[in-house]
């Protein structure tokens, strides 16, 4: 069920920097100004928004397997193609992803020590999946659909919403 619901948020982001883009060409504007931009000075920039998105599927899936909940460094401010590119790549390697592949992490125990909490908790694939991965992967494409919404980018909540799946998974 994960990447699926991963690759239809990814998907729908890449529309929205491409649509980002058009409208930065469109008007004259320099696209590399989104990168830095932000809801409010106390929230992370787009540029952080989408490293996120990344990080919260591929590498979030990938945390499981390992059993080792331990984040990449952040590759910080990029041009705004890298951006494009890198949402291209996280696409690329979650459809290569086969379902048994994923599967199989059922029941897979982590464990996960954030900033927020100093000591360790213990997850299974499925808790840390509902719990705390996907949360936090809708946290990170909506913020970055805010950003550009407030920038002037022309989407909407169909936009936001990607295409959606009507077979069972």
């Amino acid at each position: 069920m994960s990447v699926p619901t991963f690759l239809q948020t990814v998907v729908a982001v890449s529309v929205w920097l491409d649509k980002a883009s058009k409208h930065c060409s469109a008007n004259d504007l320099d696209a590399d100004d989104l990168v830095s931009a932000r809801l409010t000075e106390d929230m992370a920039p787009l540029f952080f928004q989408i490293e996120c998105v990344d990080n919260y599927s591929v590498w979030g899936l990938d945390a499981v397997k390992q059993g080792v909940f331990n984040p990449p460094a952040l590759e910080g401010v990029v041009p705004f193609e890298r951006l494009q590119e890198r949402i291209a790549n996280t696409e690329a390697v979650l459809k290569d992803l086969k379902s048994q592949e994923v599967d199989a992490l059922s029941g897979k125990e982590l464990d996960m020590q954030i900033h927020t909490n100093p000591s360790k908790s213990p997850f299974t694939a499925e808790t840390y999946l509902l719990s705390f991965l996907l949360p936090s992967f809708y946290f990170h494409a909506v913020t970055a659909y805010d950003i550009l919404r407030t920038q002037g980018v022309p989407i909407g909540k169909t936009d936001f919403e990607g295409q959606l799946r009507s077979e069972p998974l």
